[in-house]
């Protein structure tokens, strides 16, 4: 399994504070059956700055570490960029690390309101080939109370990201709702642990998987493990169409106990 948002590099910003936090995240994912990760801190959120140039040499470190340890995990450079003004400023200043060195960028809105920028800065990325890919948009108030706002960021170019422990109820009924709702109107792409800790809030990946097949079916697990493959790849990302269409045809059957056809 591929995880294409985490915080597992040490001391960096509110994910591992440490060394040791560091190893006990990479011995969680490798037992997990985590492969890949690609590791997120935050910049640019007004608490936490971490350009480029910071988080590759700490990366390289990471990964010598683990390697030392004998654990088998891939470790691949990025950020969760908080959206902002002067991001496209920063982004041609080199500042900016996309997913993996991919075309994919990792964005975070703020957890209220989306902000009046984004279908601009959307546009704009795509033009200067960069794919964004918001961060867990279950998340963001605004998204849930008007998800046809999400919808106009995806049709500019925009994929979405949903959080594991959002899916699993782990966050409150409020967010586990609002992330079933995205997935069943097919405007989640990927999905992602954004873990900070080992056990207080970590990867849970092999279970919002397999939640998902038993929800929605085996293609909706496949789909959306293919994307985070594809991701890493920096091959483009398959739209969720075909995925409805199959797990919908599933519900048809009979075959998902009614479940997606529940209103959102």
């Amino acid at each position: 399994m591929i995880d294409i948002h985490t915080h597992i590099l040490p001391g960096i910003d509110d994910g591992a504070r440490h060394r040791e936090h560091l190893l006990e995240l990479a011995e969680a994912a490798v037992e997990e059956g985590i492969t890949d990760v690609i590791a997120t801190p935050h910049h640019a959120n007004g608490v936490y700055w971490n350009p480029a140039s910071r988080v590759k040499e700490l990366l390289q470190e990471s990964q010598a570490v683990l390697e030392a340890h004998g654990l088998p995990l891939r470790l691949h450079p990025g950020q969760e960029i908080r959206v902002h003004g002067e991001l496209l400023d920063h982004l041609e200043a080199g500042e900016l690390l996309t997913l993996a060195g991919t075309p994919y960028l990792l964005l975070e809105m703020p957890a209220e309101e989306m902000p009046a920028e984004m279908p601009e800065l959307v546009y704009e990325l795509t033009l200067l080939g960069i794919r964004p890919v918001i961060a867990h948009p279950e998340r963001n108030l605004e998204a849930l109370r008007e998800p046809r706002k999400l919808e106009e960021l995806i049709a500019l170019g925009a994929w979405t990201q949903v959080t594991t422990h959002s899916l699993l109820g782990l966050y409150g009924k409020t967010f586990e709702k609002g992330a079933w709702s995205l997935v069943r109107n097919g405007l989640i792409h990927l999905v992602s642990s954004d873990a900070h800790h080992a056990r207080r809030r970590g990867f849970k990946l092999a279970d919002a998987y397999s939640l998902l097949e038993t929800r929605l079916g085996r293609p909706a697990r496949l789909y959306f493990e293919g994307n985070a493959r594809d991701l890493l790849a920096g091959e483009e990302l398959a739209p969720s169409g075909d995925m409805l269409a199959e797990t919908k045809a599933a519900a048809g059957k009979g075959l998902l106990k009614g479940w997606f056809g529940r209103r959102s």
